[in-house]
Formats: structure tokens, C-alpha cells, sequence
């Protein structure tokens, strides 16, 4: 074997030894908190690293009907609604800014990207007020408006980055055979960006599902509030059954956690062929 072989052989036992490591700090928190939602309080003090005595899911059950199912309902509406909103603003506000000859263009650009540097906590406190001057305050529109809002500029740079290396050929022959700006961007640019589109739709979806600051300060309601926050109803001043929340926390992680290892793949191939160009 020659010393470059033998350097290659240790370079792969130490990236597979690392890969290894890091799955099991990645996987082992959501297998003991799986595994701790069938236990009882008893048990989860007494040894919290040991498997339940008894498999049962009334744990689970009880953190069902404990609210959980409607904080689902609500995080699902409030996550598909913003998703679609986001995407297709920024995606037109991303074919705006490649395809259309626009006065002060790259000062437009800068705008809209501008919104990436403000961060959400420093707009709270007018946000909260205007909010409710406007009526919308502990409302679902308060939670869309503000996943759009705060959204649509990262989700518009990584559109427009991927846009500008599509061809404008195929739009100038769609307009000769008189296609207009619409239909050119539904039947004819939209289609190209299909994986970039599945990922800004994967990562808003990440972004929403998991969110916690807006959905804490701007709801107070049982019935607009979202699983992160409604978890929190799960602990109790007189005796919290910690089995339980851990069952309610794994009900609100699986959607997420089954939702990346299925879409993973195509949010490396729609950044890597957008942004990663």
C-alpha cells in the first residue's frame, strides 16, 4: 500500500467516524424523547435513559386530546397558507427583477433584499401596535402576514439567483407568438424553476412549522395558536406529566422530521443549482 492510499484509507475512517458521530448527536435527542413519551412520571425520574416498562400510547393519546390536534390545525393552515402566498410573491417579485427592463432596477433589488438585514425581534413593539390599531392583532392574518412579509425577501433572492441563468430566449419567442408577461411566467418560467420553488417551499416550511416569536406574541387565543406555542399549555403550575409533552413534542417534530428526509435531496439540488452557481 502506498503512503497515498494509506493517508486516503484514514482520511475515510475519520469522515465516516465523524458522519457517525454526528448522527448520533442528531438522532439519539429525538429517539430519548420518543422513547420517554411512553413512560410514566415515575419512570421518567427515576431512570430517564432506561426503555419503558410498558409500551403504551396513552401518553400520546392524551397529548391529542389535550389541544394538540387543534394546534396542528392551526400550524398546518398557517404553514400551507404562508407557503403559497410566499412563494408566488417572491417568484413574481424574482421574474420582475430578471425578465422586465425596470427603471432604477438594481436599486429596486437592493430594496427588496435590504429586508434581509432587519431582524424580526427590533420591529416587535410597533408591529404589536399597528396590529392592533388595524384590528389584526391574536388573529390568523397577524401570523400570514408576518411569515410572508419577513420571508419574501430571502425567498425572492434565492428565486431571482436561480432565474438569471435561465435563458430569456424562451420568454422572447413565448412573446412573438403573443404569450404575455403572465402567461410567460405560469406556463413557461415557473416550470424551469421547479427545484428551486421545492426548496424555498421546504425551507419556508421549516421556517413556519418550527417559528415561536410571532406565534407567542401576537396570539393569545387557544384557536389561533400554533403547535410551539401550544405546547407550552402542556405544562402545568401543579404537576406537569412530562411523558406527555415529550408525546406532544413528538407529535409536532414527525411531520417535519419525515417532511426533510424526504425533501433533503431537492433542497441541495435547487440551491446548488441556484445560489451555489
Amino acid at each position: 500500500m502506498t503512503r497515498l492510499s494509506f493517508l486516503g484509507a484514514v482520511a475515510r475512517v475519520f469522515v465516516w467516524a465523524f458522519l457517525l458521530a454526528l448522527a448520533v448527536v442528531v438522532l439519539y435527542p429525538l429517539l430519548w424523547m420518543t422513547l420517554n413519551g411512553f413512560k410514566t412520571n415515575a419512570e421518567l425520574f427515576g431512570d430517564p435513559f432506561a426503555l419503558p416498562l410498558d409500551w403504551s400510547f396513552d401518553n400520546y393519546a392524551k397529548a391529542w386530546n389535550r389541544g394538540v390536534s387543534g394546534y396542528l390545525s392551526t400550524s398546518v393552515l398557517v404553514t400551507v397558507t404562508s407557503t403559497v402566498v410566499t412563494v408566488l410573491v417572491s417568484a413574481w417579485a424574482a421574474y420582475g427583477l430578471t425578465r422586465a427592463d425596470l427603471p432604477f432596477g438594481r436599486g429596486l433589488t437592493g430594496i427588496i433584499l435590504g429586508g434581509l438585514m432587519l431582524a424580526p425581534t427590533v420591529a416587535l413593539v410597533p408591529l404589536v401596535k399597528m396590529f392592533q390599531a388595524m384590528g389584526l392583532y391574536n388573529t390568523f392574518w397577524a401570523l400570514l402576514i408576518l411569515y410572508t412579509a419577513f420571508r419574501v425577501p430571502f425567498t425572492t433572492f434565492l428565486i431571482r439567483a436561480y432565474m438569471i441563468d435561465l435563458p430569456r430566449e424562451v420568454d422572447e419567442a413565448a412573446s412573438m407568438d403573443g404569450a404575455g408577461r403572465w402567461t410567460c411566467f405560469w406556463r413557461i418560467t415557473l416550470p424551469m424553476c421547479k427545484p428551486i420553488l421545492v426548496s424555498t417551499v421546504l425551507l419556508h416550511i421549516l421556517f413556519t412549522w418550527n417559528e415561536y416569536l410571532f406565534a407567542m406574541v401576537f396570539t393569545s387565543g387557544t384557536g389561533v395558536q400554533t403547535l410551539p406555542v401550544g405546547l407550552t399549555s402542556l405544562m402545568s403550575k401543579h404537576g406537569t406529566e412530562y411523558p406527555v409533552v415529550f408525546a406532544g413534542m413528538v407529535i409536532a417534530a414527525l411531520p417535519v422530521v419525515l417532511l426533510f428526509l424526504f425533501g433533503q435531496r431537492y433542497i441541495v439540488k435547487g440551491l446548488a443549482d441556484g445560489v451555489g452557481k
